[in-house]
């Protein structure tokens, strides 16, 4: 007899960072990795982005989310870039910004 299912169960690689076209904006690489058995078919991904002055004092931390990239079959992983970005006028000349936590929800 198979063992029973198990519920959907992610965990997410540290994001790998990469500049964009735009001192405010990121291409941020995360992995998923379903350790259920059960596919993962909805969620959301979380960044928190801090914004970074010129001399690296961390001045904000801006929060936005994407959709999770859905389905995720169970005992799989999968790789996913996502350009993250902050508004332009948070982030003046000489700043920069580095995604530095993501976490995320599913179902």
């Amino acid at each position: 007899m198979p063992p029973p299912a198990t519920p959907a169960s992610l965990t997410l690689s540290p994001p790998a960072r990469a500049a964009a076209s735009d001192r405010w904006c990121e291409r941020v690489t995360v992995t998923f990795t379903n350790t259920g058995t059960t596919a993962a078919r909805s969620g959301t991904v979380t960044f928190a982005t801090h914004v970074i002055g010129a001399l690296g004092i961390d001045w904000a931390t801006v929060t936005t989310t994407q959709p999770l990239p859905t389905p995720l079959a169970g005992r799989t992983s999968r790789a996913q870039t996502y350009t993250v970005c902050v508004d332009a006028w948070r982030v003046p000349l000489g700043m920069h910004v580095e995604t530095r936590g993501v976490t995320a929800t599913w179902s």
